[in-house]
């Protein structure tokens, strides 16, 4: 063959194997959250803070509030449940290559250039767990403490789209979803998450 049929066969070759990767990935996460109710949560939360903040009459929003309180602690324990139930995994199979393209079985070959998602997942439960709003607040807090509870949210969306397949795709999809940059997100979590998480992604 010659070495444009060979490039073609690898391109190809390459190809399939990330479809199955990538396949392997999605099962894997997804069987870990399929008894959770976090996917639910998270949606209901951010869709549920929007309406918090339209909201005009002052005891309806009081008790909007009330509810959004009470799903941040549900979501907070799912979160942990999802952390500490993924933690039992094989490292070799949680790996997450920090190339912003995918190279099959990349992250197995170079384990430096890598991230392990179980430990992605206690930095989120534990970074949700924090955003959670105190029983006594006062309303403007509350408004700021919501809006860092969507970035801590949007950063767990990410870092699953990640796992699954890339970086770069999973910024594309927050961007097309939430129409929030990725970049914008870093921006607006915690300095407690962001410290974790730029540690853990090896950019500090």
């Amino acid at each position: 063959m010659d070495f444009f049929t060979w490039i073609v066969v690898g391109s190809i070759a390459v190809y399939v194997l990330q479809g199955i990767e990538h396949r392997r990935r999605v099962r894997l996460l997804g069987a870990h959250l399929a008894p959770t109710q976090v996917e639910k949560l998270m949606g209901g939360l951010i869709e549920g803070y929007m309406r918090a903040l339209d909201e005009k009459d002052p005891e309806r929003c009081k008790q909007v509030w009330a509810i959004l309180d009470n799903s941040e602690k549900t979501l907070a324990d799912q979160l942990q449940r999802l952390a500490t139930s993924f933690s039992q995994e094989n490292a070799q199979d949680t790996r997450v290559s920090t190339l912003p393209l995918a190279l099959p079985y990349f992250d197995r070959l170079m384990p430096s250039h890598t991230f392990d998602m179980r430990e992605a997942l206690q930095l989120h439960a534990k970074a949700v767990r924090e955003a959670c709003a105190p029983d006594e607040v006062d309303l403007e807090t509350r408004k700021r403490m919501a809006f860092t509870m969507t970035a801590e949210l949007l950063l767990l969306q990410h870092t699953c789209h990640w796992f699954c397949k890339t970086r770069t795709i999973a910024s594309m999809r927050l961007m097309a979803r939430q129409k929030t940059p990725y970049e914008q997100v870093l921006k607006t979590v915690s300095a407690s998450t962001l410290a974790a998480y730029q540690r853990l992604i090896g950019k500090n």
